[in-house]
């Protein structure tokens, strides 16, 4: 079964006068892996596409979406696949990969449909591509991790890069994750805005009790929301994207927009947050 539920852009004036319930139903991603199910948020970010395919021990295929107007899915767009369940194997193009927790699968422009098999969650993201670019699989030990923080600023964490030029090529898509070290709750403070490029969050291997604040607004008309296990986090050029979580927790970070430059952030001090 395959749902999709499209998300306009939002002016950060109009985000402003929302409450809790409204900056959740255009901002946050809550049901997105189900048993059986694909399960897409089309946005008008950018275009960029987030979805969780649960196959649950059986197969899901992704291969037309209305919203795209295309023959298939991938016909002018790429992939990144980030696998968060248990094992499980991925079919495009002809090609099957194995994908164990944690693996990131990069699916080039005019991949075709794509399939999704075993006891794996698969997180799915997406964005417009110009140019077609070698599918492959990307291991966490194939990764490049980069080790930021300190214990005593409580943001202690290491940073896995994928979908990343220091790794491979892609059009406009870059995506990682990030792991809060144990006693460490802040992710990415001091907190940033990239006017490049829009950005999607989503928190994984947390307890079903916990919970991420996410922040997220401008920088002088800061919001809240509070996020469970598997939930995203749709964040537009304007908003600064940090948090802090109750607990051990992993984010999946994945961009698009006018440049792959990771380090093209705007930083925003702690003093200047309001």
């Amino acid at each position: 079964m395959l749902n999709v539920e499209t998300r306009h852009a939002i002016h950060p004036d109009h985000a402003k006068g929302m409450d809790t319930q409204a900056l959740r139903d255009n901002f946050l991603c809550e049901s997105m892996f189900k048993d059986g199910e694909i399960n897409l948020v089309y946005t008008h970010y950018d275009r960029f596409t987030v979805g969780g395919a649960v196959p649950a021990g059986g197969s899901l295929t992704l291969d037309k979406v209305a919203e795209t107007r295309t023959e298939t899915f991938l016909e002018r767009r790429e992939m990144g696949v980030v696998n968060i369940g248990g094992s499980g194997t991925v079919e495009a193009d002809g090609v099957v990969y194995n994908m164990e927790q944690g693996d990131v699968l990069y699916l080039g422009m005019g991949t075709g449909a794509v399939t999704f098999k075993g006891d794996g969650r698969f997180y799915i993201t997406s964005c417009p591509a110009h140019q077609t670019y070698e599918s492959r699989l990307v291991t966490v030990e194939q990764s490049n991790q980069v080790t930021m923080g300190e214990a005593a600023t409580s943001n202690k964490r290491t940073i896995k890069m994928f979908i990343h030029p220091l790794v491979m090529q892609s059009c406009q898509l870059v995506l990682g994750y990030t792991s809060l070290e144990e006693g460490s709750v802040w992710n990415t403070m001091p907190a940033h805005v990239h006017d490049r490029r829009m950005e999607a969050y989503l928190y994984w291997g947390m307890d079903e009790e916990s919970r991420v604040l996410h922040l997220m607004g401008e920088p002088q008309e800061t919001r809240h929301m509070f996020v469970a296990n598997e939930q995203a986090i749709v964040s537009p050029t304007w908003s600064i994207h940090s948090g802090a979580g109750i607990g051990k927790y992993t984010f999946i970070w994945a961009m698009a927009g006018d440049n792959v430059d990771y380090t093209d952030m705007d930083f925003v001090q702690p003093a200047e947050l309001r």
